[in-house]
């Protein structure tokens, strides 16, 4: 057993000094990830999260996030949907990486003092449990953010859809109405002040100002989100954007088409539910057959 906690712990040191070693990248993967950056921090610049904490513990997490996103861009982790989520959320990715680190530290104290608490009631005496404890908890700590932001984002995104079948309407009217589709696409986004429509107008503004078509921009939307309704709703348009007649006829099919994919998530997800209350009923009614049952078999046991 010491053997295997000191291989382990050599090959835990081993990983660490190399995350934190520097790695010579080729030319070729400079220069994307000199594109990446530069494509997820100029279009969207105004969308990103401002920050305002402030304090010895913000500061800290701030050089621990900026240290940690560093290592991550070295090694060349990109994590793209795990950014999409956080871009949904609208939360920072290197405070997103200094919560991680920080939670596993923490991990690292509680597994030992888990092993305590339990070696106080006389449940444990080996001391190698304090360090499988330590890293386990480790680990859980170092994902359970993970988790977390995957759960929140996907509620996000829901609602965000249900946004997008709206506007694709109103996008339509203002068409049938008499306005071009860039005059449509940004009436139809102010007229609302959710962080949704907000997002969506911000995305119109920026192609304004950098010069690539709406279309294109709420393309771009969609991929930093991660919500394939916009990139689809991007590549449909640019097919159609001279024609103002199938504009309307696309948006008002793929806004229907919108309604009932979410019509049949609510169906689903109500018929997971009743299908819960089910089996909760009937384990209800096999504990109260059991206490029904229970006195009138002792006693025939006993006999």
């Amino acid at each position: 057993m010491p053997v295997v906690v000191g291989a382990v712990v050599g090959l835990g040191v081993y990983v660490l000094v190399r995350a934190l070693m520097p790695t010579r990248r080729s030319a070729l993967s400079q220069v994307a990830r000199i594109d990446a950056m530069r494509a997820r921090g100029t279009a969207y610049e105004s969308a990103r999260p401002t920050d305002h904490e402030s304090g010895r513990f913000a500061s800290l997490r701030a050089q621990v996030g900026e240290k940690v996103a560093e290592i991550y861009r070295q090694q060349g982790w990109e994590q793209r949907s795990l950014r999409a989520d956080l871009a949904v959320l609208e939360r920072s990715w290197e405070k997103f990486l200094a919560t991680k680190v920080l939670l596993a530290v923490a991990g690292l104290f509680f597994g030992p003092f888990l092993f305590a608490i339990v070696w106080q009631l006389g449940f444990g005496s080996s001391p190698v449990i304090p360090v499988w404890l330590a890293l386990l908890c480790a680990v859980l700590f170092f994902v359970l953010p993970d988790l977390e932001v995957r759960r929140d984002a996907a509620e996000k995104r829901r609602d965000l859809r249900r946004v997008i079948g709206a506007y694709l309407d109103l996008v339509s009217m203002s068409l049938a109405g008499g306005r071009g589709l860039p005059e449509a696409l940004m009436a139809a986004a102010e007229v609302s002040d959710g962080w949704a429509t907000q997002r969506i107008r911000n995305a119109l503004a920026d192609a304004r100002i950098t010069g690539i078509s709406q279309w294109q921009a709420l393309g771009q939307l969609g991929e930093e989100l991660g919500v394939e309704e916009l990139k689809d709703l991007s590549a449909s348009l640019a097919l159609v954007a001279d024609d103002g007649a199938k504009v309307r006829e696309s948006l008002a099919s793929r806004a229907e088409t919108m309604r009932h994919r979410e019509l049949a998530e609510i169906e689903g997800s109500a018929g997971e539910k009743s299908q819960s209350m089910l089996v909760a009923q009937l384990l209800l009614c096999a504990g109260f057959l059991v206490f029904l049952i229970f006195p009138a078999a002792m006693r025939v046991f006993q006999v």
